[in-house]
């Protein structure tokens, strides 16, 4: 089922995510949601919070980056072909020191693109679907997708790490999303 993604403004997105139990009932369908969610948006990561889920739960799907490039290309980077991945109970346990810079968008701000400094490679210990635990070092496209979705299971998104004056020019971009005049091409559910 494709579910609708939360709008900038819906609170949930300001809320850092709860730990979510291996006894959920619910996890394995809003799992199969998300992942249809996701493709139909055609996005490459959805966190539970921007489907209305107050869930330390996230899925990412770098796979896309890597599809359109030749194979040249893409066996420069370190991290193709990319993983299709879900991450709960997720903690970053440490960020390199080298950053790099790259346009970011997301699936609840619609057509706001804007450019981001994130470290280059993060260390992350999570469990799967399945509750089996993992730590695993993830690099390039990877890790900036993976700091994206993480970002929203705390409360955090893409447009905080805009200088003030930056945010003030794109007040009134975010304010037309918030009362749901900006629509996207997957339902979405406004404030």
């Amino acid at each position: 089922m494709i579910l609708p993604i939360v709008a900038y403004g819906v609170s949930t997105l300001k809320k850092s995510g709860v730990a979510v139990s291996p006894n959920n009932h619910e996890l394995s369908s809003l799992i199969h949601n998300m992942w249809q969610t996701l493709d139909y948006a055609d996005g490459v990561g959805l966190a539970a919070p921007q489907i209305n889920k107050n869930w330390n739960l996230f899925i990412v799907d770098s796979t896309k980056v890597y599809r359109n490039l030749p194979a040249h290309e893409a066996n420069k980077h370190p991290d193709a072909p990319g993983i299709r991945r879900v991450f709960i109970n997720a903690s970053i346990l440490h960020y390199s020191e080298r950053k790099t810079k790259a346009e970011e968008g997301c699936l609840s701000i619609p057509d706001v693109f804007i450019l981001v400094e994130r470290a280059y490679a993060i260390t992350i210990r999570y469990v799967d679907e399945f509750f089996c635990e993992k730590t695993e070092t993830f690099y390039g496209h990877t890790a900036r997708m993976i700091q994206h979705e993480y970002d929203h299971t705390k409360g955090k998104l893409h447009i905080d790490y805009l200088a003030p004056l930056q945010r003030i020019l794109l007040k009134s971009r975010l304010e037309s999303i918030r009362k749901g005049r900006r629509r996207a091409a997957y339902p979405m559910l406004f404030a």
